[in-house]
């Protein structure tokens, strides 16, 4: 059911917060006949069951089990389970909650529903008038984010090739009046991206290099990298099935970025923003990269293939390069991408693994990224494995031949390719819902965007 915010209305329905803890003192605090009536339906105030309630006209106000302490998805439910109409909070929450709630109302009307036939009847919409303390408008702008986020990884890529990322860079550059370019094709070649080209030749559709910049010149220079592998076949190292079913969301970095980017300049941050995407497709051809061969890269450093399953690492490897040697300098470099397998193992589905040489900025971003619950887990940047990536025929192999540490020695490659910006962050996602929750429906997500937003809010937004 669509959710939207609503204007300050006598007539908005009352909306009551109750912890299982807290039921009774609630029911002893309301009228005779509003006791009864919640106890007689046995509501226990589990959280996220809602119970309407009576009123004079017919529905006089809806109590809603949580859990506290209130938080971003306290609320995410209700578009799906509340009749349309406005709603308010009967209470105010504490003022540091009060944006995350209603971001998270906003995300709990998010459906990908572009390939669904239309419902014959439309549902009603159901709007929040926002509570005090809200910055509703940082609601709306966070959750549009992560709508661009979330659409770009659930659109099948059939549809979502290099092309189409492209396209979507170009219009989200567009609407913001940020500066656009791209290098297609052969053309990397020349301009200096071997690596991207290689993983990509073998696909019908061309890889790329997408290059967005906005924001005044002089401005804390901000770089955002992110993985943009639009589907992944494995090469020829090719994926079971079973690996490859989703594998539309590993652009999930490139995603994640672009939703990013359209926060920081939706909210007008006072930073010189730049975003690099190498587009690619990892397919299967007689031009496919192999196991074994010897790849060139942007730093000049040359890269034994062990696994063209691990391509990403290497798209990144020139867009890396060419973010850490921009005149510019960036004061702050920051990696998306749905990199490894193995951090998944470590850390599971939902918590993306953070690496970083800074431990001040990592500081920073793991503090941000608990208090706007959007958490991050950091893993070290471990020296004593970096030989497990040397190759006797090249500079440095692309995967470790002993399969210990997967997530780390994929940061440690990343890290030979960013030697002169001290403060850069490598992000490792899942990009992905495995299972429906309130407000987070199966299929694509937004992972680290908000605490990634926050920290470039404090750090540079006054």
């Amino acid at each position: 059911m669509p959710a939207t915010l609503a204007a300050a209305d006598a007539t908005a329905l009352p909306l009551h917060t109750v912890t299982a803890a807290g039921l009774e003192a609630w029911l002893a605090a309301q009228p005779e006949a509003t006791a009864a009536w919640v106890r007689a339906s046995g509501f226990s105030a589990e959280a996220g069951k809602v119970l309407p309630l009576p009123g004079a006209g017919g529905l006089g106000g809806v109590i809603v089990g949580v859990e506290e302490p209130l938080g971003l998805w306290s609320l995410a439910g209700l578009p799906a389970q509340l009749p349309g109409g406005s709603y308010r909070l009967a209470g105010e929450p504490p003022a540091e909650r009060a944006t995350a709630l209603v971001t998270g109302w906003l995300l709990g009307g998010y459906r990908f529903d572009r390939f669904k036939r239309p419902a014959e009847k439309p549902a009603a919409e159901t709007a929040l008038v926002p509570p005090a303390g809200a910055d509703a408008e940082l609601a709306r702008k966070t959750a549009a984010a992560m709508t661009l986020t979330r659409d770009l990884v659930n659109t099948p890529a059939a549809e979502m090739g290099p092309a189409e990322l492209a396209a979507a860079a170009e219009a989200l550059a567009a609407e913001f009046g940020a500066r656009f370019s791209v290098i297609v094709g052969d053309d990397l070649l020349s301009a200096g991206y071997p690596a991207v080209h290689a993983v990509g030749r073998a696909a019908l559709r061309a890889p790329r290099l997408i290059d967005l910049a906005w924001g005044e010149a002089h401005a804390p220079k901000v770089t955002l990298v992110g993985k943009g592998v639009c589907f992944d076949s494995g090469g020829l190292d090719i994926k079971p099935a079973s690996g490859m079913r989703n594998m539309k969301k590993d652009m999930g970095g490139a995603a994640t970025v672009l939703g990013l980017a359209r926060l920081v300049m939706d909210t007008g941050l006072p930073v010189r923003l730049r975003v690099l995407v190498p587009a690619v497709e990892n397919a299967i051809s007689g031009d496919a990269f192999r196991p074994g061969d010897i790849l060139r890269t942007r730093k000049g450093l040359t890269v034994e293939v062990g696994n063209t399953d691990a391509e990403g690492r290497l798209v990144l490897a020139d867009a890396l390069a060419e973010a850490d040697a921009d005149a510019e300098k960036p004061d702050l470099l920051v990696d998306c991408a749905t990199l490894t397998g193995a951090a998944r193992v470590a850390l599971g589905p939902d918590l993306p693994a953070l690496f970083s040489p800074d431990d001040g900025l990592a500081g920073e971003l793991l503090g941000h990224a608990a208090a706007v619950e959007d958490p991050l887990w950091r893993l070290p940047l471990w020296p004593g494995y970096a030989k497990w990536l040397e190759s006797p025929v090249a500079d440095l192999a692309n995967v470790s031949e002993n399969g210990h540490a997967g997530a780390v020695t994929a940061g440690l490659f990343l890290s030979r390719f960013v030697t002169d910006t001290p403060a850069w962050a490598h992000i490792d996602l899942y990009a992905w819902n495995d299972q429906d929750r309130p407000g987070r429906p199966k299929g694509g997500e937004a992972m680290a965007l908000r605490a990634l937003h926050t920290l470039l809010s404090r750090r540079y937004g006054g």
